[in-house]
């Protein structure tokens, strides 16, 4: 009689668990409380040249939930004579919120920039980020007469800008985002426990497994003649 050898059915390994699980630990990572500094950096460009990427310090940067001004150092480009637009970009948070270029050097105007950020977010999600180049308000240039002075000096650097970040709370559910999530968790909850109940009736599968083969292998006798 032959035997057959029924391989044991092995435990899921840490690393496959934790790839399925990522997907839920991932808001958690994401999340914020109020009053965490949201990191933020920025490129240049100047002439058709650009910067890498530069984290900005945590001053100069967006603080979750909570409305502020900051004055933000300009530095001057390589290169730089003036002649040509200097612009900025920006990446919010660790989602990386990308901002699309600014300008706010030789932009046509004769007064001072001042960059609005809007900013949304849900609880202790960040949802995504605008922002603009407007003329600064006179008030603000009475009450800070030496960024006007600075920034129209062609031999100050670097130059500051005021940067206004604004907070919006957006309460409303996404229906459709949620039900994804949900049925993607229960997805890979069921996966998971179907391993282990599959794990947990291994020696019940050996011994079907065991008999099915012993039987096979059992010659056929004749049929008997039905007279």
């Amino acid at each position: 009689m032959a035997s057959a050898t029924v391989k044991p059915l092995l435990s899921p390994p840490p690393l496959l668990l934790l790839l399925l699980l990522l997907p839920s630990l991932l808001p958690i990572a994401l999340a914020y409380k109020p009053g965490d500094v949201v990191p933020m950096s920025r490129m240049g460009q100047y002439h058709s040249s650009r910067t890498v990427w530069q984290d900005l310090i945590g001053r100069h940067c967006p603080i979750f939930a909570v409305n502020r001004e900051v004055l933000m150092p300009l530095p001057k480009p390589t290169g730089y004579t003036g002649a040509d637009p200097y612009k900025i970009s920006f990446q919010v948070g660790r989602e990386k919120f990308f901002v699309p270029w600014l300008l706010v050097v030789n932009r046509k105007s004769t007064e001072v920039p001042l960059i609005e950020v809007d900013l949304r977010y849900s609880g202790s999600d960040f949802h995504g980020v605008t922002a603009k180049v407007v003329d600064m308000p006179h008030h603000y240039v009475e009450i800070h007469p030496e960024i006007r002075k600075q920034f129209w000096d062609a031999e100050h650097w670097p130059k500051h800008i005021l940067v206004r970040y604004t907070w919006k709370e957006h309460s409303e559910i996404d229906v459709t985002s949620g039900f994804y999530v949900l049925f993607g968790s229960g997805l890979m909850l069921s996966f998971i426990l179907s391993i282990y109940i599959l794990q947990s009736s291994r020696d019940k599968l050996e011994r079907f497994v065991r008999e099915t083969v012993a039987e096979s292998n059992v010659p056929i006798g004749e049929i008997a003649k039905v007279e």
